[in-house]
């Protein structure tokens, strides 16, 4: 799964990334994206900027949008069945950016967080997906999730799931506004290749969503790696 990631380049490096046509200065970096906070996403509506929507998908026909809260996360090789996710597995698709994420594991009788990134620190995008719920009152919550697949050998002794990671040449297909063929689609959502990817421990500083700072994707060294030297 992916419950924590980063967004930590700054403007220019994401406009350049994605071929948007402005990013707002203002763009802070994140070293502790959480479920339900605002997050910058890329629709196939709005494919040359970037569009705020809470984390956390909302069907369209939900009752109560605290649903959300459950779907974070979308597994893939179901997403365009499930009646949560179908419509906006059709319809609604989007490229998440972001530059590393966290995933913990268990060592003795307590979890460690990890964080893990591309060779060089590069940017890339998520598969997501977007929804838009209207209120009783009238106002509309603009959501998204993101698509899961089955872990590379880096991920897999971390965790059973990883997020699906696109390849920047298939960006253009993902976001096509078009009736894209489901076969298509999910053939895109694969493991990405683990010797692109870099994985080390950090500090449990991560695990509280108030924490963002650059300190929390700085290499840790526990005690009990210190113990060995």
């Amino acid at each position: 799964m992916c419950g924590r990631y980063t967004l930590t380049a700054d403007a220019d490096a994401i406009q350049l990334a994605f071929n948007l046509e402005t990013v707002s200065d203002q763009l802070q970096p994140r070293y502790n994206i959480a479920p339900s906070q605002a997050v910058p996403i890329i629709t196939n509506e709005k494919s040359h900027e970037l569009t705020y929507v809470k984390w956390g998908l909302v069907p369209s026909w939900a009752k109560d949008p605290s649903v959300g809260y459950k779907m974070i996360n979308a597994r893939s090789e179901t997403a365009s069945e499930k009646p949560s996710f179908r419509s906006a597995f059709k319809r609604r698709r989007c490229l998440i950016p972001s530059d590393g994420f966290y995933e913990w594991t268990k060592q003795d009788k307590s979890k460690v967080p990890m964080y893990i990134h591309l060779e060089d620190n590069e940017l890339f995008a998520f598969a997501g997906l977007w929804e838009v719920w209207q209120s009783p009152d009238g106002s509309e919550l603009q959501t998204c999730t993101i698509l899961t697949t089955e872990p590379n050998d880096l991920i897999k002794p971390l965790h059973h799931r990883m997020a699906v990671i696109l390849e920047k040449s298939d960006y253009d297909t993902w976001l096509d506004s078009d009736e894209v063929p489901t076969d298509v689609l999910q053939s895109l959502m694969k493991p990405y290749p683990q010797e692109k990817m870099r994985v080390y421990e950090v500090s449990t500083l991560v695990n509280s969503p108030k924490n963002d700072e650059p300190a929390l994707i700085e290499p840790f060294q526990s005690p009990r790696q210190q113990s060995l030297f």
